[in-house]
């Protein structure tokens, strides 16, 4: 395991890892996040993380219309407003015929790292299922420097809130947790 810091070198070893199938401890613009390229790594990342698989990861993209490369719905251009953004985002999937959550992260690095994998990666809190997400680097290196392949150190990160999850259906837009980012009533309609 190596850690580096987040910085414009960073972004082609994480880009470079992650599409060798590697698993990477990002930091996000909520928390860090256990990453790797989707459909490549979930197993890894669920036993990593102890977590089941009832429970599907968030799905990260590097601009907003790359959600079409993973949904067939029409997005309302007001939600596209809050992208990029702290904002997930459940939608159908147009493989799978199940819903999957997608969010186009605020943090530019985070962005670039995605644009030079040229795929989506999966994100989900970093910490052992059913214990509180793990904020201080320290921490984390020492939880789970021996189960990844790189961690990008961005300092510590506490206190921090998650993203706000609605889900989009032809029925409309609901909210389903309240994040970091207010949705304003006017664009639950």
């Amino acid at each position: 395991m190596k850690v580096v810091h987040k910085d414009s070198e960073a972004v082609q070893i994480c880009a470079e890892l992650l599409c060798a199938e590697k698993v990477l401890i990002l930091p996000t613009d909520t928390v860090y996040g256990f990453s790797g390229i989707i459909d490549k790594t979930e197993q890894k990342i669920r036993d990593i993380k102890g977590r089941g698989d009832d429970k599907p990861f968030i799905i990260l993209i590097g601009k907003p219309e790359d959600i079409y490369m993973i949904s067939d719905i029409e997005i309302p251009q007001r939600l596209f407003t809050l992208w990029p953004g702290p904002l997930t985002i459940i939608v159908p999937n147009k493989n799978t015929h199940k819903t999957t959550a997608v969010r186009c992260p605020g943090d530019e690095w985070l962005r670039s790292v995605i644009r030079s994998c040229g795929a989506p990666i999966y994100s989900t809190s970093v910490n052992r299922s059913g214990f509180p997400v793990i904020g201080p680097i320290q921490q984390i290196i020492s939880e789970f420097g021996n189960d990844v392949d790189l961690i990008v150190d961005d300092g510590d990160c506490v206190n921090q809130v998650p993203s706000t999850i609605i889900s989009l259906s032809k029925d409309g837009i609901s909210l389903l947790r309240q994040g970091s980012l207010t949705i304003p009533k006017e664009l639950l309609i």
